[in-house]
């Protein structure tokens, strides 16, 4: 099963972002190492929220997002999980590709 972790960042993200970026992209490439997360990124120019894609359990992006720097920090104003059903995609993505 797939997850989506959406993001909304404050106003001046890109700005505060920086002093934790190092901690959070650690902390991404941990998920990635685990086999948990597949990509993650930032929506919009400038950024107005982020994406990060998980697979597994919903558990997996709970626990990301709950230790991430940029949540702790005030920089997420809001964070949700929520499955993504994938319904046309690569065979890498889809159990059954159409």
């Amino acid at each position: 099963m797939l997850y989506l972790l959406s993001y909304e960042f404050v106003g001046d993200y890109l700005e505060r972002r920086t002093a934790l970026r190092p901690a959070h992209l650690d902390l991404c490439r941990q998920a990635v190492a685990r086999g948990e997360m597949l990509a993650g990124g930032a929506v919009g120019d400038p950024p107005a929220s982020g994406l990060l894609l998980f697979q597994g359990a919903a558990e997996h992006a709970e626990r990301f997002a709950a230790a991430d720097p940029y949540v702790t920090h005030g920089l997420v104003t809001r964070w949700q999980v929520q499955p993504w059903h994938i319904v046309v995609g690569t065979k890498e993505l889809l159990p059954d590709p159409l």
